[in-house]
């Protein structure tokens, strides 16, 4: 099964599409769950439904499926023949495993259940999950308790690692746009430089993390993007600055925007100038249940594999947060090596899935459904 799966990966490699134009591999999905025998729902997304048994008890298994706007530099044999787009997150890896779970669980369903796999579209910008959500997918399949994998870079092969609680931090995308008195170079003191505020601005907001929250929040305040309408020898009128803030809660979510709204207003009231924010949150904390964190900790230790069941938190954030906050699940960690391609972090130009992942992603998927369903009495 490993070799047909490393094809079946390099095939979704060589083939990236960004979120919202994953068409040729939502088919790719769909044609091979049917192959399976598996009952296909194609919307947004792509969901299989594996039955067997009588028992009326659901959990959902879900895999991204987009890739992102990077142009590939790994040199591979299978590299992406779309121009500037790669799958530099490893998603060509989860719905492999996902789906060499799902052929494992069709052979032998041993379990007493029905198993619903779900691909999602869009995860890069948070609006997949709650996509397929607002289609219906959870009054339609009512799912009991839902799992999601992410490899991570820079840990060992097949390492397990999750969290009960908070796993992924929230994403906010910030926006300030000053209005000032542009000018000549010459002439500063003839008007209000945008400039100026916009560097006053960029070091305030330092001190929310600083001074405003608690140490050791886990919070992070970037100032990304710094866009005037200046020239060489002329003093910009306007001026935006962009950013990205993560939260381990919503409280310091809130309390992030509190800070920053009332930062930009003394620093405005200062310089006589209009600053206007925006903060609007893309990703939400992701929060993992008990009982489904229990339950993926039990099957990676049954299958014999490296274990880390109470992980520090992750800065980075995950669109798989509206599905926990619909329904229990765990969102679980797997290592992906620490050499070469496999050690290079996410979104890298050079990153590579480790294609030794795939068998023990898709036998740790079925290890945890034959576990959280019931086996069969016939």
């Amino acid at each position: 099964m490993s070799q047909d799966l490393s094809q079946l990966r390099h095939a979704f490699h060589r083939t990236p599409e960004l979120g919202f134009q994953e068409h040729q591999t939502k088919a790719r999905v769909a044609a091979h769950l049917r192959d399976l025998g598996l009952e296909v729902h194609e919307g947004v997304g792509v969901i299989g439904i594996l039955r067997a048994g009588t028992v009326n008890r659901t959990i959902g298994l879900r895999a991204d499926m987009d890739a992102l706007p990077i142009h590939e530099i790994a040199g591979l044999d299978y590299a992406s023949e779309t121009p500037g787009v790669m799958h530099a997150c490893g998603h060509d890896g989860h719905m492999t495993m996902l789906l060499g779970a799902a052929e494992t669980l069709a052979q032998d369903p041993s379990f007493d259940g029905t198993v619903v796999f779900l691909f999602q579209p869009n995860e890069e910008h948070g609006l997949g999950a709650q996509a397929m959500i607002n289609e219906g997918v959870l009054e339609r399949f009512p799912i009991e308790e839902v799992y999601a994998i992410h490899n991570l870079p820079g840990a060992p092969v097949g390492q397990v690692s999750t969290r009960s609680g908070l796993i992924c931090s929230s994403e906010s995308l910030f926006e300030l746009t000053i209005t000032g008195q542009g000018g000549h170079a010459s002439m500063p003191q003839a008007g209000v430089d945008a400039i100026t505020v916009g560097a006053e601005l960029v070091q305030a907001l330092q001190t929310i993390v600083a001074r405003k929250l608690a140490p050791g929040a886990g919070a992070v305040v970037s100032v990304t993007e710094f866009l005037t309408d200046g020239q060489r020898n002329v003093l910009p009128g306007h001026a935006t600055l962009k950013g990205d803030a993560r939260a381990h809660s919503p409280q310091d979510r809130a309390e992030i925007e509190h800070h920053m709204r009332r930062i930009a207003a003394g620093i405005a009231t200062a310089h006589d100038v209009q600053i206007d924010v925006s903060f609007a949150t893309e990703f939400v904390e992701t929060i993992n249940a008990p009982g489904p964190t229990e339950a993926v900790v039990n099957a990676a230790q049954a299958q014999g594999l490296d274990t880390i069941p109470n992980r520090d938190p992750m800065s980075f954030s995950e669109d798989f947060a509206h599905f926990t906050a619909a329904v229990p699940g765990c969102f679980l960690l797997l290592g992906n090596g620490t050499e070469g391609r496999n050690g290079q972090p996410l979104h890298s130009a050079d990153y590579d899935f480790n294609d030794a992942l795939l068998p023990i992603g898709a036998n740790l998927w079925a290890q945890l459904v034959r576990d959280r369903l019931p086996q069969r009495q016939d």
